[in-house]
Formats: structure tokens, sequence, C-alpha cells
């Protein structure tokens, strides 16, 4: 067995949490949980030029292009679906791009002078010699035919910028016609259903608007339909193109691009598709694309550091808000990110092949990843409740209610996602633990007073199916505030009077001290006197100097505010003279 092939059960989870043992992290996004089947070979390459999977025999080629002289050999390395190394294979002369025909019986591979034939079952090869080729080739087999890029620089160094003309071999005639078409860059071919193809521009000085186009392959000569350039009148938003892939049915197109993230487009006119994939997360830039051959999945990779995630595996389908599993590729066992052109579907779409490559370019390592195959229901109980029971505005409050799954225990606890609704709109309140029993709780901390709307929804992983979402409306009322006085019993008019007190204000912090409001009754009517100052702590002081004798009420009141409530205090005190 290969030394550097390994197997282990992977796990998303809510927390990017690195796995002992492994430089691999599986970040989560939130409501990822859905353990998926991972093994991972090292690779004996140094430099990568294309990956090729013959789901006929279960075999994956991935290409060392180990350019940069006339005399320096290739090396194809050719694994099983279960990331065990079965052989490799060698060339004189450095050798770039891969393509299968359509039973998977012969490999096609981009040879310096030759587009080289290999059989799948023995590995004998023979060749067709064509011009000759400097900086990497790129190939790709529809409608019959083997069609593939000349890129031609006497310095390696000019490649990015070099004149590529696009040239055909077809097997059947042993011969290779040149297409008559040609741009400028390192011209990138991927075949799709229906007999057609994409050819990508990167971008380059000699092509600052880079084009995508697609070709109907079907009739033996190329015809080009639809064809875009992205930038706009004043040269913004042109493609900066990675990788390019059809969707199952062909009717769309998806390309990483490392400036707009994944573009999606229809195939017939490639106009942007009306719904999109959400952006890749902050920090992550495109590099990968590939739809799986059932049509259910798209993997988008990308280069990305430390925790964020270099990989999305979710529905094809945009429209489907279940959570993606993302993987954080991070160490030297695992690489640090995904290689561009660096991913394909078997063609049942059970396993996803993923190239990743380390930070200096110069190491690369295999994934075999298999998605899991079924879903179950989730359901949310309809019945919410809360506490306190009377909620209080910028106080803290619990909304508690419960989840039911079918199918087996999650590798990792399920989470659901709450918002709350209220008259300033729609708040997200995060990502919050179901635990092992089914229960769940939203902390929250309501700031308007009226009816706040809470709404708990679980967006589903690959094992489980979204559910239905639940809502609870609880009303807010305004913070409590309370006064509390300490007054003498007696006091004299010769010696006047002090009275204490502490003012205390539940909720959201005041903005400002609060000024209390003090009124004085004695027998002689009721008066106003100088409003007093609540200090930082609370406290305050009130200084009299009583008018007449017997019975004085001396009353302190608060008006409130649109978060808190009003409130009042009395204290009575015996004048005499």
């Amino acid at each position: 067995m290969n030394s550097a092939y390994r197997r282990r059960r992977l796990a998303a989870t809510a927390l990017a949490a690195a796995l002992a043992g492994t430089g691999l992290t599986v970040a989560a996004a939130p409501a990822a949980h859905a353990a998926a089947s991972e093994a991972v070979a090292k690779l004996p390459i140094t430099s990568y030029s294309a990956l090729a999977v013959d789901s006929a025999h279960q075999r994956v080629y991935v290409a060392d292009s180990n350019l940069g002289s006339y005399d320096y050999p290739g090396l194809i390395a050719v694994y099983d679906f279960q990331g065990e190394r079965i052989t490799t294979i060698s060339t004189q002369q450095h050798i770039s791009g891969l393509a299968l025909s359509d039973d998977g019986s012969t490999l096609y591979v981009g040879g310096r002078q030759v587009i080289w034939r290999y059989d799948t079952s023995t590995y004998q090869s023979n060749g067709l010699y064509v011009s000759t080729d400097t900086c990497g080739r790129s190939l790709a087999f529809s409608g019959g035919t083997v069609y593939f890029t000349t890129p031609y620089s006497y310095y390696t160094a000019e490649c990015d910028t070099a004149l590529t003309y696009l040239d055909s071999y077809v097997p059947a005639t042993n011969t290779a016609p040149r297409t008559n078409w040609q741009d400028y860059g390192k011209l990138q071919l991927e075949a799709g259903p229906g007999d057609r193809m994409l050819m990508g521009q990167p971008l380059n000085s000699q092509a600052p608007n880079p084009f995508l186009t697609v070709y109907d392959t079907s009739g033996g000569t190329l015809v080009r339909n639809a064809a875009r350039r992205f930038a706009d009148a004043d040269g913004q938003g042109a493609l900066n193109l990675k990788d390019m892939a059809f969707s199952a049915d062909g009717s769309k197109v998806a390309v990483a691009d490392a400036a707009a993230g994944t573009r999606l487009l229809n195939t017939s006119d490639l106009s942007d598709a009306g719904t999109g994939y959400a952006a890749l997360p902050e920090g992550a830039t495109a590099s990968a694309v590939a739809f799986s051959g059932d049509g259910k999945y798209i993997a988008r990779g990308a280069s990305a550091g430390g925790a964020t995630p270099d990989l999305l595996v979710q529905p094809a389908d945009p429209a489907d808000s279940t959570a993606p599993l993302e993987f954080a590729f991070e160490g030297s066992l695992d690489g640090d990110r995904v290689a561009p052109r660096g991913m394909e579907w078997s063609a049942d779409g059970s396993r996803l092949f993923a190239v990743t490559t380390n930070a200096a370019g110069n190491q690369f390592w295999l994934h075999v990843i298999q998605p899991p195959a079924v879903q179950y229901d989730v359901r949310l109980n309809a019945t919410l409740s809360h506490s306190p029971a009377q909620a209080v505005a910028g106080e803290p409050l619990s909304v508690r209610g419960r989840l039911e799954y079918d199918g087996p225990a999650p590798a990792e606890p399920l989470k659901v996602k709450a918002t709350r609704t209220d008259a300033a709109g729609v708040h997200d309140l995060g990502i919050f633990t179901v635990k092992d029993d089914g229960s769940y709780t939203v902390l929250d901390e309501p700031d308007l007073v009226g009816d706040a709307t809470y709404t708990v929804s679980y967006l589903g992983d690959l094992t489980h199916r979204p559910a239905t979402d639940v809502t609870h409306t609880v009303s807010v009322a305004k913070a409590p505030t309370s006064i509390a006085l300490t007054a003498p019993a007696e006091a004299s008019i010769s010696t006047g009077l002090e009275i204490t007190g502490t003012f205390t204000a539940q909720g959201k912090a005041l903005p400002d001290r609060a000024v209390l409001k003090v009124e004085r009754t004695d027998r002689l009517g009721t008066g106003t006197l100088s409003s007093v100052t609540v200090a930082a702590d609370g406290t305050f002081t009130i200084n009299d100097i009583p008018r007449t004798r017997r019975e004085t009420t001396y009353k302190v009141s608060w008006p409130g505010d649109d978060l808190h409530a009003a409130s009042t205090a009395s204290a009575t005190v015996y004048v005499t003279r």
C-alpha cells in the first residue's frame, strides 16, 4: 500500500476545529454537520498540470507539468477511487493536459511535441507528433475529437502572453488539423455534455478583457456559439479565470473567477443566471469549480488562509439553501488550498477528487471525498416558549424550542439560526446549538418596545433537509425603574432637612444621568422644588427648608423614556419650629 495514503472520517462542525493528528480543519458553516468519508494521498509531483477521472475503470490520473526545460521528464500518477496509487507513467519530455475518451479506454496526454494515446488497460502508448508546446497544453475530448492548445514561446517566462493555437486530433483518421482559432495566453478547455466545449482565456497583459466562449463540437468542425467578455465600459469587472465547468445537463456554466468568486452563467448566451451562488467565505479566492455527474452537487474550490474554508460542497441548485459542507486545508499533511483546475467528480457523483497544494506551490495532495448520499427530514416544533414571562427592553431574553430529526445521530450537534423582527427591521441573532435531547435556546436582548417576532430556521446540510421555519412573538415592555427615599421622621424649620435616595433603572443604560422632579406638599399647598441630577452611582440628595409646620410630603419622580418606565416615590416628614 502507498505509504502516503490514509483514510479517516471527517465531520463539518460549527466551530472550526483542527482534527487531531492532521493539518486539516473542517470549518463550519452554520448548519454543516454531515460526515464525509475522505482519503488523502501525497502526490509524487512538484508541479501540477491536469486531473482526469475515469469512472468506467475507477482510475484517477494526475499530471506533473514539469515545465521549464526541453530535457525535463513528465510524470502521470495513477490512483484508484480509494486513493491508493496504482502506478506512475513516465515520459522523456514534459507533459501537460489530460483527456479521456468517452468510454475511458484511452487517455490522451499532451506532450511537448506529441499527443500521447495511452490504453487505460495496459498503459501502453503511441502518439501523433504535433506542433511544439513549451508552455503547457490544455486538452478536452468532445464530439469524438481531442482538442488541445498549442502555446509557444522561446522564453518560458513569456508563456502567460504567448500566442496560443487551438488544435485538434481526430482518432478516426489519426490526423491533427489546426482549427484556426487562436488568442493570447494559456487558453483553457473544458468538455461538457451534448458535444459542447468551453474555451476560456486567463487574464494577461495581452488580454486585459479575457473571453469565455462555448463551442459546438458535434459536426467535426468547431462552431462557436455564445461568447462573452466581462469588463464594463470603464474596464472594470474583467474575468480572472481559474477554472470552468458545465452543469450535468449542460444548461449552466460555472466559472471560478479570482476576482468575482463563482460566476453562474446560462450556457445558451453566457448571461448571468437569474440566481447565483452565495459569495465564498471572506478571504477565500476562487480557484476551481466542478459539478457532480448526477447533477446534485457543485464543488467550489478556493485559496484561503487559516481556518477559512478552501472547499465548499453544496447543492448544485443555487436556490437550495442547504448549508454547504466546508473544508479548510491547512498543514503539511493536506496542503493549504485547492489548486486551480484541481477538482473532478466521478460520473455518479459519489466521489469528489480534489488536488490541493501548499503555499509555495511545489507540493501536492489528492483528496478523495465521499459526500453523504442520503438526506433525512428535520422538524422544528411549532410551540416555542420564552423567559422571563415579561420581556423588557435591554434585558436578556431566552426563547426555547425543540428539534426532531430522522436517521442516525449526527456526527456533531445540529444548529439552528435565529432572527428577530421588530419595528427597526430584521436582526440576525446568530447560530445556536441543539442539545442531545433536541432542545435549543435562542438568547437575545431586545432593544425596542413593542412586538418582537423570533424566527428559528434549520438550514439543512448534506445529510439533513432544511426544516420549515417556526416563529414566536413576544411583547417587549419598557424596563422598570425605581426610586427609594430615606427621609427623617421629624425636622425643624430652623435647621432644614436632608433626604437621600437611590434611582435604579433596569435594561439598557440611560444615555444621560436621570434628572428627577421634586414636589413639596404641605398645608399651604403644592410647589415644585429644584430638580436633582442622579449621580453616576445612582444616588441623589435633596436639601430643603420647610416653609410651615406639621406634615410635609416630598414626592420625587422620573418621567421615563422610550425604553424605560416612569417611577415615583414619596416621603412624609413632620416639621416643627
